[in-house]
């Protein structure tokens, strides 16, 4: 796997995360929890069906986030976390600095894989935070592939457990920069789940980096919109591309947001949505809540 280094300016597919009320406050709490990471900018749009909604953008370990306070409509779950790769070659006190954010997370959260000796880890621990986000810590090996520090990690399970292969094939089929990686499956004998499943695989997407497993054990969670990818589009045929490849879910559309086959939501918007939205907002948010496919030139006739 090749090391992610580049800017959040190059970052195509950027993850979402929809919270209550708090969208701000978490913002600023992972700013202080990771090394390197920051508040880029909140701003506030009106009058949606929530309400007045707080929309946060920011960066941990250089890697983009975006979030949104818009109601308790959807619930945070482990279905879709977060892998944080503590490497050794990057951070010289890695191992000290995992343990940090780990006590930090855990204030008010709770283990989902407690911090410790794993097979595959030195340490690793899985934890959900108080504001309902999910991490994977785990201490990298620098001797091993290089990693990106950041990899959004999809967790199959219920109905879609056993689809993470075919899952991961079709998004390696509708994105470019694509690359598989690893694929660890399930050996015989690791019940409930079934033998060839996947435990861990990795796969680039427009050059990030993902990890995917099936899980068989009963969850009680799924996908939701609480989690969602937003994919940087820059112009109309790149939106009509994306939005026809990944919609399966009719009803799921609405304001760029589309569902997948497999659950998983994305929002496919053009990558100068918010200075569209800025020019006219009066027009433009209205406009655009009418929509279900973001087309731009509506939008443009709207802020004029």
């Amino acid at each position: 796997m090749n090391q992610v280094k580049g800017s959040n300016m190059s970052q195509k597919i950027v993850p979402h995360l929809w919270f209550d009320t708090q969208a701000v406050a978490a913002a600023n709490f992972y700013a202080e929890v990771f090394p390197d990471s920051k508040v880029t900018s909140t701003s506030v749009i009106t009058d949606t069906p929530s309400g007045d909604c707080d929309i946060v953008a920011f960066e941990i370990m250089g890697y983009s986030f975006r979030a949104i306070s818009a109601g308790p409509v959807f619930a945070l779950n482990p279905s879709i976390s977060f892998m944080i790769n503590f490497d050794p070659s990057q951070h010289k006190n890695a191992r000290v600095l995992i343990d940090q954010v780990w006590e930090k997370l855990i204030d008010g959260g709770k283990a989902l894989m407690p911090l410790d000796k794993y097979p595959f880890s030195e340490r690793y621990g899985w934890v959900q935070d108080k504001y309902g986000v999910s991490w994977q810590l785990i201490y990298t090996n620098p001797e091993g592939d290089e990693r990106p520090l950041v990899l959004p990690a999809l967790l199959f399970t219920e109905e879609k457990c056993g689809k993470t292969k075919e899952a991961a094939a079709f998004y390696l089929s509708v994105f470019k920069g694509t690359k598989q990686g690893a694929v660890a499956p399930y050996p015989k004998g690791a019940e409930p789940n079934k033998e060839g499943d996947v435990m861990f695989m990795d796969f680039a997407l427009e050059n990030q980096w993902f990890a995917a497993m099936d899980s068989a054990l009963d969850h009680g969670f799924t996908f939701n919109e609480a989690v969602s990818f937003i994919v940087y589009c820059e112009d109309q045929t790149e939106i009509d591309y994306y939005w026809d490849k990944l919609s399966a879910v009719p009803e799921a559309e609405q304001c760029g947001w589309l569902k997948d086959a497999y659950g998983v939501s994305w929002q496919i918007i053009p990558a100068a949505m918010d200075q569209l939205m800025a020019q006219n907002p009066d027009k433009t948010t209205p406009a655009m809540l009418k929509m279900k496919k973001i087309v731009i030139a509506d939008l443009e006739k709207a802020a004029q």
